[in-house]
């Protein structure tokens, strides 16, 4: 990593710092959660992964065949990890584990969508290139 690109990744990692920190803060302080400070840490968490694996905050590389081969495997990582993930998130936060006590229907939806977004959008490329 260049110069530059270290301090821009200390500044991207010490924003996440400060957002959390500002969240856990108004947790601690107020009991209350901020959404705000969730989304944005979030945001601010997968600018600094980006820069550091790639040196640019919206990600991507340089586009040779190993860039994109990492970046087919994570994504098809990451959206297993987001299945799970989403699973888990609907049982604990509703405390059953019987899907007829659920009654977050649209968590319940969103975690349903998790299961076959990745089949259909498999379907629907496979079309476009065996139709040539």
């Amino acid at each position: 990593m260049k110069k530059l690109d270290k301090i821009v990744a200390i500044i991207a990692f010490v924003v996440f710092m400060v957002v959390i920190g500002y969240g856990l803060y108004k947790w601690i302080r107020f009991e209350t959660i901020d959404g705000s400070a969730i989304f944005f840490g979030c945001l601010s968490l997968s600018y600094f992964f980006n820069w550091i694996t790639w040196g640019d905050h919206e990600g991507g590389g340089k586009k040779d065949e190993l860039d994109r081969h990492i970046q087919a495997q994570s994504a098809k990582i990451g959206y297993f990890v987001l299945m799970v993930v989403s699973g888990l998130i609907l049982f604990i936060s509703e405390g059953v584990s019987n899907l007829t006590d659920i009654r977050n229907y649209p968590l319940l939806i969103v975690v349903g969508l998790t299961f076959t977004t990745l089949p259909v959008t498999e379907y629907f490329v496979s079309r476009k290139y065996k139709k040539k």
